[in-house]
Order: structure tokens, then C-alpha cells, then sequence
């Protein structure tokens, strides 16, 4: 089996497993936080991914981690990939999960990166503003990004729509 297929496939597991829960609104959303906290913490996904590691330590850092902060099935489903050997995957797997989610939602995936964490009414405003852009309805996924500086940037399939403080900085200097 290909990469691509194996990706895929843990992606339509944990995509039945949440949704038989009932669960697969809340479970997708905190699985998508962590696989981008992951991408962002090189000593977490040096930890997670260190074969030498035993699987039962590596999904009790999982547990410890995830265990207050999330769902019993999210808490679950990360520690079965990463008890699998398949934590490197677990970024992609959690993206074609989403994107099963939403498409199973008939929605197109925006991820905003944000300086700031984003107040209710502002996510409200910014899924009408990009549904209104795009033409579709929107699963907003909100990543909290400092390097930002100020402003968003967001995604929506092969669409960027940036509005950042550093990109308008890197206007101004490019235009001196």
C-alpha cells in the first residue's frame, strides 16, 4: 500500500470511528489543533515519532498531553496512530480527515493563521466574509500564528487571501 493510500486510510478510520461517536464536529476540530501543534514543536514530534521510544511510552505522552484538553475519542485516536508508528503521517492524516468532514458537510476547509486567538463574533464575520469570497460555506479552522505579527491569512483550497501586517511591510519595503 502507498503512503498516499495508508494516509488515507487512517484518515477514513478515524473519520468512522468520531462519527459513530457522534463526536466528529468536536473531534475533528481538536484533532486539527494538535496536528498543527505538532508541525510546530519540533521536540514533540521528535518525541512522538522516536521509534526507540516504546509505542506504550510514546501514547502515554499522548494521553498525558491531550487527557485534560480534549475528547476520550480524540485522546484515543491520536494514540493509536502514534502507537501505530504512524506519527510522522499523523499532520496528513488529520488534513484528509478534515477535509472528508467537510466535504461529507458539503464545506470548503478555510484555515486562517491569526496573531490572536479569534473572538466568537469575529469567526462568525470571517466564515460569512470567506463563504461570501469563495462562493461556498466554510469549516473555519483557526490557527493562532505570532509570526503573523497582525491581520490573517487565510486558505481556501488554492486561495490565499492575505491580509497580514507582514505582508503589507513586505509591500511597502519592496515598493522602496
Amino acid at each position: 500500500m502507498t503512503d498516499d493510500g495508508r494516509i488515507d486510510g487512517y484518515a477514513a478510520a478515524l473519520f468512522e470511528v468520531a462519527k459513530a461517536e457522534g463526536t466528529l464536529d468536536e473531534v475533528e476540530d481538536e484533532l486539527f489543533r494538535f496536528a498543527r501543534s505538532f508541525e510546530a514543536s519540533d521536540s514533540l514530534r521528535a518525541t512522538l515519532t522516536d521509534e526507540s521510544i516504546p509505542a506504550g511510552k510514546r501514547q502515554a505522552i499522548v494521553e498525558d498531553l491531550l487527557g485534560p484538553k480534549a475528547t476520550a475519542t480524540t485522546t484515543q485516536l491520536v494514540s493509536m496512530v502514534v502507537g501505530s508508528g504512524r506519527g510522522r503521517e499523523l499532520p496528513a492524516i488529520v488534513d484528509r480527515l478534515v477535509e472528508r468532514a467537510s466535504n461529507a458537510k458539503s464545506l470548503a476547509v478555510a484555515e486562517v493563521r491569526s496573531a490572536v486567538e479569534l473572538t466568537a463574533d469575529q469567526r462568525d464575520r470571517l466564515t460569512a466574509a470567506l463563504a461570501n469570497a469563495v462562493g461556498k460555506e466554510i469549516n473555519l479552522k483557526v490557527v493562532v500564528d505570532p509570526a503573523v505579527l497582525g491581520g490573517i491569512v487565510a486558505t481556501v483550497g488554492d486561495t490565499v487571501i492575505d491580509g497580514t501586517v507582514r505582508s503589507h511591510l513586505d509591500q511597502l519595503m519592496s515598493r522602496l
